[in-house]
C-alpha cells in the first residue's frame, strides 16, 4: 500500500509539473501584456470600448469590483426568476431570496458553496448561464489579481499594473476557454454526461422505477476543476458517476485543479527574471502538499480500530468513499481540493476519520496557499513571503526586501490585514453560530463532531473553498446569510489590500543586490516560508481544532 501511495502521488506531481511548465511560460507573456492574437484583440477592444491604457492599482481594483458586482446582480435575478425562463424542462421553481443571494455570492467569489441539490433545484439555464459562466469569470478575476501583484514585484518604478479589462478578456478567451474545451472532451470520452435532456426514466433490477437527472455536465465539470470552482452539477459532486465515472477521469480532474496554480509559480519566476524564485514557491507548496497527503492517507488506512473488535476484517475507513476510487485516490483528491480553493469532492469528508478530516480543514484555514486557487493561491502565498521576509529582517537586523523591493510599514500593515481577514471570519463566524439558536438548529450531530461540521463550513466559506462536512443543514436564512457574508469578505477583503500592496510595490525602484540582501530562493528560505505559513495557522486555529477534530480523535482512541 505504501508503494501504491508513493507511485500515485509521484506520478501525479510529475505529470502536473510537465503540463504546468509550458503553461506558465505562456501566462508570462500575458503578464508582460504581449498580445496573443493582435488582430483579434484589436477588434475586441474596439467593439468593447476597452481603453488600452494601463491602470493604477485603484483603477484596476474598481474595475474588478464593478465587474463582480454586476455579475452578482445578474445571478440573483436569474435564480429568482428561473421558473419563467427557458431551458427549464423540469419546471423547477424560483429560489428563495436568501438562497439566491448565497448562491450568487458563492459563484461570484469562486467559492461554489451549495446549500441545495443542483439536479433538483437549478434549471439548465441557471446551471449554464449562472454557474458555468461565473466559473469562468470568477477564475479570471483571481488570475487577473495575481497578474497585477506579479507586475508590482517586477515593475521598475511604474505606477500602473496593466489593464483589468484586457487581462480578464485574455484570461477567459485564451486560457480558460480552450483548456476547458480540451478537458471537457477528455471527460466526455470517459463517460461524463453532456446533454440538454432533462432526465431519463428506467427500471432497476428490483423492478422499481428510477429517474436519473441529466444535463450539460462535462462543460461545467471542466471549468469547475480548471478554475478551482468546485460546484458540482449533482449534489454528490465528483463522487457521482455522471461527473466522475472512471479512474482516468478522476486523475484528469485532479490535474485540472492544480494546473493553473502550479503554472503561475513558473510564471512568477519568468516575469521577475529569476526562475529560482518561482521554484522556491513551488517547492514550499509541494512539501506541504506531500506531507498533508501522507497524513490523510495514513489516517484513513489506519481507520477506526474499533472495527476489528466488532469482527470486521479490516479497520480501514471506506465509509463515504466510492469503491472505484478507494482510500488512496479519495485521500489525494480531498487534499488537492482543499489545498486549492476548489471544494469539489469524490468522497464525503464528513465520513473521514477525525484526523483525516482535520487536515483538509486546516489546509483551508492556512489560507489555501498550498498551490491554492487560480491566482488566489499565488497572491496568498506571496503575502506569506512578505511576512517571512519581514520576520527574517527582524531576526538578523537587515532591511526587509524581496526581489529588490523594500518592504515598508505600509506593506506590512496591508499584509497583516489581508492575512487576518479569514481567521477573523472563521473564528467569529463559528462562535456566532454556536452561540445562537438559529446556528445550532442546523447541526445534525452533537458534541465534537457537530462543532467540527460548523467550523468546517465557516472555514470553507471564508476561504472560498465550498466543500463541506455534510451533517450541517445550511439552507436556512441564518446560514445562507452568514456564509454569504464570509464568502464575500473572505474574497474581496483580501483582494483589496493585495491590490494596494501591488500598487505600492510597483511605484518602488528595484534595489541592486548587495551583501546585505537575504537570498529568497534557497532551501533556508523555503524552510522559513513553510514555517511562517504553519506558525500562523497553528497560532490561529489550533485552539478551535482542539475543540473539534482533535477532541474527537482522543475520544475515539480512549474508548
Amino acid at each position: 500500500m505504501i508503494a501504491s501511495a508513493f507511485l500515485l502521488v509521484a506520478s501525479y506531481l510529475v505529470v502536473l509539473l510537465l503540463l504546468a511548465h509550458p503553461l506558465g511560460k505562456a501566462l508570462a507573456g500575458m503578464v508582460r501584456d504581449r498580445p496573443l492574437l493582435p488582430a483579434l484583440e484589436d477588434i475586441l477592444w474596439r467593439v468593447g470600448g476597452v481603453d488600452k491604457k494601463s491602470m493604477g492599482w485603484l483603477h484596476y481594483l474598481l474595475a474588478i469590483l464593478l465587474f463582480n458586482a454586476l455579475g452578482l446582480l445578474l445571478l440573483m435575478v436569474i435564480l429568482m426568476t428561473q421558473q419563467a425562463l427557458p431551458l427549464n424542462p423540469q419546471q423547477l421553481p424560483n429560489l428563495s431570496w436568501h438562497l439566491a443571494l448565497n448562491t450568487a455570492v458563492s459563484f461570484v467569489t469562486n467559492t461554489n458553496w451549495q446549500s441545495y441539490a443542483g439536479e433538483t433545484t437549478l434549471s439548465n439555464l441557471s446551471q449554464m448561464v449562472c454557474l458555468t459562466v461565473q466559473n469562468f469569470l470568477s477564475a479570471a478575476t483571481g488570475i487577473a489579481v495575481a497578474f497585477a501583484l506579479i507586475r508590482g514585484f517586477a515593475s521598475k518604478s511604474l505606477a500602473t499594473l496593466g489593464n483589468a479589462w484586457r487581462d480578464l478578456a485574455r484570461i477567459t478567451l485564451f486560457v480558460l476557454l480552450p483548456l476547458s474545451l480540451i478537458i471537457a472532451l477528455l471527460l466526455v470520452s470517459q463517460g461524463v454526461v453532456q446533454t440538454l435532456s432533462a432526465s431519463v426514466d428506467l427500471q432497476t433490477l428490483e423492478g422499481a422505477k428510477q429517474t436519473l437527472a441529466l444535463g450539460p455536465v462535462a462543460s461545467q465539470e471542466a471549468i469547475k476543476m480548471l478554475g478551482t470552482n468546485g460546484g458540482g452539477f449533482f449534489n454528490v459532486n465528483s463522487a457521482h458517476p455522471f461527473e466522475n465515472p472512471t479512474a482516468i477521469s478522476n486523475f484528469i480532474e485532479m490535474l485540472a485543479i492544480f494546473l493553473i496554480p502550479a503554472a503561475l509559480c513558473f510564471t512568477f519566476g519568468e516575469v521577475v527574471s529569476d526562475r529560482r524564485q518561482g521554484h522556491a514557491l513551488l517547492w514550499s507548496m509541494t512539501i506541504m502538499f506531500v506531507a498533508a497527503v501522507a497524513v490523510v492517507m495514513w489516517a484513513e488506512l489506519r481507520g477506526n480500530p474499533h472495527f476489528l473488535t466488532l469482527g470486521a476484517d479490516s479497520a480501514i475507513n471506506m465509509e463515504g468513499k466510492e469503491t472505484r476510487f478507494g482510500i488512496l485516490n479519495s485521500s489525494l483528491f480531498a487534499v488537492i481540493t482543499t489545498a486549492a480553493s476548489c471544494g469539489a469532492v469524490n468522497a464525503m469528508h464528513d465520513s473521514f476519520t477525525a484526523l483525516g478530516g482535520m487536515i483538509p480543514m486546516w489546509l483551508m484555514q492556512l489560507g489555501e496557499v498550498v498551490f491554492g486557487g487560480v491566482g488566489a493561491g499565488l497572491y496568498g502565498m506571496l503575502l506569506f513571503v512578505v511576512l517571512a521576509v519581514f520576520i527574517a529582517g527582524l531576526m538578523i537586523g537587515r532591511t526587509p526586501e524581496y526581489l529588490g523591493k523594500k518592504i515598508d510599514v505600509r506593506e506590512m500593515k496591508l499584509t497583516a490585514l489581508a492575512i487576518l481577514v479569514t481567521p477573523m471570519l472563521v473564528l467569529l463566524g463559528s462562535a456566532l453560530a454556536m452561540m445562537t439558536d438559529a446556528g445550532r438548529a442546523g447541526m445534525a450531530n452533537p458534541g465534537t463532531h457537530g462543532f467540527s461540521e460548523v467550523l468546517y463550513a465557516v472555514s470553507s466559506a471564508a476561504n472560498n473553498n465550498g466543500s463541506a462536512f455534510a451533517g450541517l443543514s445550511a439552507n436556512t436564512p441564518f446560514w445562507n446569510l452568514l456564509l454569504a457574508f464570509c464568502m464575500l469578505v473572505g474574497r474581496f477583503g483580501i483582494i483589496i489590500p493585495v491590490m494596494a500592496i501591488a500598487g505600492s510595490l510597483a511605484a518602488k525602484r528595484i534595489q541592486p543586490v548587495s551583501s546585505g540582501t537575504l537570498p529568497t530562493h534557497g532551501p533556508l528560505f523555503v524552510c522559513l516560508l513553510i514555517g511562517t505559513v504553519l506558525l500562523v495557522g497553528a497560532l490561529t486555529f489550533i485552539p478551535a481544532l482542539a475543540l473539534g477534530p482533535v477532541a474527537e480523535h482522543l475520544q475515539l482512541i480512549s474508548r
